[in-house]
């Protein structure tokens, strides 16, 4: 059990802290995952940007997880074969929706980082942080998005995630930390004693209170 997000990322922090690195970077998959990603910039002393991902849902059952998609000039799309096959659906049937999870993504960047370009993550090791894992669908999507970036390694770190879940996601990281994998999983809210939404401009001040180095 986890006290709240930035006590999760301070233990995050200090499994982090003895790794070899590369001029690391962090990126937080907001908005729950900016306030456990802070303390492990902190203690990196690594700038901290945003990985945006949204839900696809499916038609007429928008709490239905058919794909992800994730920000980039050349952005990606993750689908459920299933959740398609189910369906009756393909791909292409869901182009309006993926355009318009991308107009979304570009709005909450604005006003999350007030138009501050991604860090390049070329050449140097990336931490992708969130405050626990569920299904793993969003960073499923999240970590295919930074393949081909030319990162030197992707070193995925979570609080906490169901064992099977970080079995299906280990090949997409070079690495994955997770603190906690509880025999019994049921949310990830239930492994924290305070999991209170992280709003819109807690967010943009939190981003706006980061310094970029080592870049």
């Amino acid at each position: 059990m986890f006290a709240n997000r930035t006590e999760a990322g301070k233990r995050l922090a200090e499994a982090l802290g003895g790794r070899k690195l590369t001029r690391p970077v962090v990126l937080a998959l907001p908005r729950g995952g900016v306030p456990v990603a802070i303390p492990v910039a902190d203690r990196l002393d690594a700038p901290l940007d945003l990985l945006m991902v949204r839900k696809i849902g499916a038609p007429g059952n928008p709490e239905l997880a058919a794909g992800a998609v994730v920000n980039g000039p050349a952005h990606q799309v993750d689908f459920n074969p299933g959740v398609l096959r189910g369906l009756g659906l393909t791909p292409a049937d869901f182009d309006a929706a993926v355009q318009e999870k991308l107009a979304e993504i570009a709005a909450r960047r604005k006003l999350w980082l007030a138009g501050r370009a991604p860090v390049d993550v070329a050449g140097r090791s990336v931490i992708v942080v969130d405050d626990g894992i569920a299904t793993g669908s969003t960073m499923r999507a999240a970590l295919k998005g930074l393949a081909g970036k030319g990162a030197a390694e992707v070193i995925l770190a979570i609080p906490v995630a169901p064992e099977d879940t970080l079995a299906d996601l280990e090949a997409l990281a070079d690495h994955v930390l997770c603190l906690e994998t509880p025999e019994h999983f049921y949310a990830v809210g239930a492994h924290y004693a305070d999991f209170g939404q992280v709003a819109d401009d807690t967010v943009t001040a939190q981003m706006a209170d980061r310094r970029e180095t080592g870049q």
